[in-house]
C-alpha cells in the first residue's frame, strides 16, 4: 500500500539505528518535514480506508432500482438504496424520494446530493496535495541553511579544514533528500485516491442518468413518496 512507502522507504535506506542520528543531522528543518510525514500518512491511512469501504457498482445497482420500479414498487427501489448506502445509492435514493415533480427538479436535487457526496469523498485530500508540494521546497530550504552553515565554517577555520564544513553539507544534502522522499509517495497516493473518487463521481453521474430514463417509462405508475428527501451531512 502506498501509504506504507512513507514509513519503509527511509527506513530501508538509512535502517532503524541511524534514523534519529540523521534526522538531528538535518538541522532545525527535519520538524516541519516530519510532521509532513505524519500529516500525510493520517491522510492516506484514513482516506484509503473510506473509499475502500465504498462501492461504486452503479450496474448492480441500478439494475436492482430498476427491477423495483417496474414491479412498480417505489418502497422496494428505496430499501434498496437504504440497503446498498454510499454516494451512489443516495444520490439514487434523493431522485427517488422526488418521483412526481418534474424531471427538472429531480435532476436538479440529485445533482446537488451528488456534489454533496462528493465533497465528502474529496475531503483532506487537498492536504496530501499541499504536503507533495512543500515538502521538496522544505527540503531546499535545508539544503539554502545547511549551505549557509557551511560557508560560515569556512569563514572561520578556512578552506584547510574540510570536515569543519562537512555538517553543513550533510545538513544540506539529508534535508532535500527528506523531502524527496516524503513528497514522491505522498503524490503517488494523492493521484491514487483522486482517481478513485473520479471514478465514484462517474458511476453516480451513470447511474443518475440511467434513473431518469427508468423514470420516464414508469413514473406513472408510480405513487408520490411521502417521505422527505434526506440532507448531506449525515
Amino acid at each position: 500500500m502506498v501509504s506504507h512507502l512513507i514509513v519503509s522507504i527511509p527506513l530501508l535506506l538509512i535502517g532503524w539505528g541511524t534514523l534519529v542520528d540523521y534526522f538531528q543531522r538535518g538541522g532545525p528543518v527535519m520538524y516541519p518535514l516530519l510532521i509532513c510525514s505524519l500529516a500525510g500518512l493520517v491522510v492516506i491511512i484514513e482516506r484509503g480506508w473510506v473509499l475502500h469501504r465504498i462501492k461504486d457498482d452503479a450496474a448492480e445497482i441500478i439494475s436492482r432500482v430498476r427491477r423495483a420500479l417496474h414491479a412498480r414498487d417505489l418502497e422496494g427501489a428505496v430499501r434498496v438504496c437504504d440497503t446498498i448506502q454510499g454516494p451512489i445509492a443516495n444520490t439514487l435514493k434523493a431522485g427517488l424520494l422526488q418521483i412526481g415533480k418534474p424531471t427538472e427538479e429531480i435532476e436538479r436535487i440529485m445533482e446537488i446530493v451528488a456534489t454533496q457526496e462528493i465533497a465528502r469523498l474529496e475531503r483532506f485530500l487537498w492536504v496530501l496535495a499541499t504536503v507533495a508540494n512543500i515538502a521538496p521546497l522544505f527540503g531546499f530550504l535545508g539544503t539554502v541553511t545547511g549551505m549557509i552553515n557551511a560557508f560560515d565554517r569556512v569563514a572561520e577555520v578556512g578552506l584547510g579544514n574540510p570536515r569543519a564544513v562537512a555538517g553543513g553539507i550533510s545538513e544540506a544534502l539529508i534535508t532535500t533528500a527528506t523531502g524527496l522522499i516524503i513528497a514522491l509517495p505522498t503524490q503517488a497516493a494523492y493521484n491514487y485516491l483522486t482517481t478513485r473518487v473520479n471514478k465514484i463521481s462517474l458511476s453516480m453521474e451513470t447511474a443518475g442518468a440511467m434513473l431518469l430514463e427508468t423514470l420516464k417509462e414508469t413514473e406513472p405508475y408510480l405513487p408520490r413518496p411521502e417521505i422527505e428527501t434526506p440532507m448531506a451531512g449525515r
